[in-house]
């Protein structure tokens, strides 16, 4: 029998992009998913191939995937320049990383694409974009607020809703592989905690997955999803996967 990673990363080899939602091959039926990704500090190659993998395994979605920004911390991706950018998809996943952009207008033009109630999965280092930034739109958008987090270890996750559907199957014994806590400095006042984790420093638990409501659409976040080996773990793949299909109100 294989083990899991290393089927993962056989299947990685053997990827190819998934139709885009216009494709008039497409289902009727399929979840038409746009993956925004880029910028510094993380393997996106990877992370997007085991996320667009491992969710196609599980149910029925059409990936797009907007790998644009370099690998700095600054980015303008003219994805956003259409007012319309995110009205043709059911969920977009946001899992880009640029800390120091700050343009108010550039912000406002991504949050306003989901104030038409598109829901959206962010992950990792979206909560550390556009951190430099003087509005808080992005912030009540995501549900929290982080600006730094601590060093990589494998972090005990504590389920805090268990009735919750996202939460469904996680072992409650479930060690991250190796990762970085994120610290949480506000919780918005639409988001429900759905797990932490402790510092290891401080022993003060950090939500790490949650869910928000924003404005109409839902918003499942988690701060985990730092290394290859996080997106290479069937639990943490499966929460994504559940995330997905929440907010976009089929689970």
């Amino acid at each position: 029998m294989i083990p899991v990673a290393l089927a993962l990363v056989v299947a990685l080899a053997a990827y190819t992009p998934a139709a885009k939602p216009d494709d008039k091959a497409a289902s009727a039926k399929s979840l038409r998913c746009l993956l925004v990704t880029g910028g510094c500090c993380h393997d996106y190659v990877f992370q997007s191939k085991a996320l667009t993998l491992a969710s196609a395994a599980k149910a029925d979605i059409e990936w797009t995937v907007v790998n644009k920004g370099g690998r700095g911390t600054k980015a303008q991706i003219d994805l956003y320049d259409d007012p319309k950018w995110a009205t043709r998809y059911d969920v977009v996943v946001h899992n880009e990383c640029f800390a120091n952009t700050k343009d108010p207008d550039y912000i406002r033009k991504i949050v306003n694409g989901h104030r038409n109630g598109t829901p959206a999965v962010v992950i990792h280092c979206a909560m550390h974009t556009y951190r430099a930034a003087e509005i808080d739109d992005w912030r009540r958008f995501l549900g929290v607020t982080s600006r730094k987090h601590e060093h990589q270890s494998r972090y005990p996750v504590k389920t805090e809703r268990a009735d919750h559907p996202i939460m469904k199957g996680v072992p409650a014994d479930w060690v991250t592989p190796k990762d970085e806590l994120y610290i949480i400095e506000k919780t918005w006042p639409n988001t429900t905690v759905l797990a932490t984790s402790k510092s290891e420093k401080t022993q003060k638990s950090q939500p790490v997955f949650w869910v928000n409501e924003f404005e109409g659409a839902r918003v499942f976040g988690t701060t985990y999803g730092h290394t290859n080996d996080t997106f290479s773990d069937p639990v943490f793949l499966d929460l994504l996967t559940r995330g997905i299909l929440w907010s976009a109100g089929r689970l």
